[in-house]
């Protein structure tokens, strides 16, 4: 019997399986408002009332920039107990819908609000892939 403790996985739900869908075709997919233009993360329910409230998911950047962000030294699972520190950042889509994930190829100390960063996929499992980001130029 193994100590390993699996990785905490994301489980999609009727609003969010699209964008896991598109995670794992290393997509990022967000929704977006067909009146307004709007962009909404995390995703919500797609009431479609036309003229008012009408959703469909788009393909975004995968470009935005450092909102805020923070560093764990206790973590928040098992799982993670021999993988602290570990960035956790805001990311400001181009889009200007904001998404969490963390940042890779940076150092901690190194992370900066305003920093320019870019979509990357981490293929945790055989049918998940998570957003994550790095520093772009």
């Amino acid at each position: 019997m193994s100590d390993e403790i699996p990785q905490p996985l994301p489980l999609a739900d009727p609003d969010s399986a699209p964008y896991w869908e598109g995670a794992r075709r290393h997509e990022l997919l967000i929704q977006r408002n067909k009146v307004t233009g709007e962009f909404r993360f995390p995703p919500g329910p797609m009431v479609n009332i036309p003229g008012v409230q009408d959703w469909e998911w788009a393909r975004a950047s995968g470009k935005g920039t450092v909102y805020s962000f923070c560093v764990a030294h206790h973590p928040a699972h098992p799982y993670f107990r021999d993988k602290v520190p570990y960035n956790v950042a805001v990311v400001e889509l181009e889009e200007g819908a904001r998404i969490v994930a963390n940042l890779l190829d940076v150092a901690d100390d190194a992370i900066e609000i305003g920093m320019p960063v870019e979509v990357v996929f981490d293929d945790v499992a055989d049918d998940v892939s998570l957003p994550k980001f790095r520093p772009s130029a």
